[in-house]
């Protein structure tokens, strides 16, 4: 069975959907990508009982922050390699410094998905260099985001910073910066690669 056909169908569906939607609304050929759906688990690990509750939502998590990403890059490759048609173009993934540093205590199950994201980018690049296509990734730290609220600790990354060489909580619109550098011109030797964005983290 193909990796893409074993995905769950509903769910494969809807990230379709939602790629499609987003090749619509460019109005022309794509050369940037950088998908940045995300979900967060939460909770130290060894507090939680590997029941039916944990299993779906561990399974969510994966849908969308691994699943979700192989389906948008292969969609973005259809459109972009220059095999099919396409002029080339530049995937930009978001994982997570959580990916290296596993996230202990809080989000290992969140650090596991990231670090699949990172095996994605530098497989995929590998793969579909010679298509004219880059793939990179972001790698942010603390960053001032909703998605601490929806993990239930808004407050967190004024909790964390301490631990931060920086001393503070990063951005949004740092993150977005380094995205459109690896997205740009300017990185067009850049493929395989990773932009931490984490404060010395």
């Amino acid at each position: 069975m193909s990796l893409f056909k074993a995905f769950d169908a509903p769910f494969a569906r809807s990230c379709l959907m939602a790629a499609e939607k987003a090749w619509k609304a460019a109005k022309a050929h794509p050369d940037v990508f950088a998908p940045a759906a995300d979900s967060k688990g939460g909770g130290p690990y060894d507090d939680k009982h590997v029941d039916d509750e944990f299993y779906w939502a561990a399974a969510e998590l994966f849908a969308t922050n691994i699943t979700g990403s192989f389906l948008c890059a292969r969609e973005a490759i259809r459109r972009m390699s220059v095999r099919r048609g396409g002029k080339g173009g530049a995937i930009v993934n978001v994982s997570s410094m959580a990916s290296r540093l596993g996230s202990p205590g809080e989000y290992v199950d969140y650090a596991a998905s990231k670090g699949a994201i990172d095996a994605l980018t530098i497989g995929l690049a590998k793969e579909v260099a010679a298509e004219g296509i880059r793939v990179n990734a972001v790698r942010p730290g603390v960053i001032y985001t909703e998605i601490h609220a929806s993990g239930g600790e808004p407050g967190r990354v004024d909790r964390v910073k301490s631990a931060v060489p920086m001393q503070r909580g990063g951005q949004p619109e740092e993150v977005a910066r380094a995205i459109l550098w690896l997205a740009s011109g300017e990185a067009s030797y850049s493929t395989g690669t990773f932009i931490d964005v984490s404060g010395g983290r």
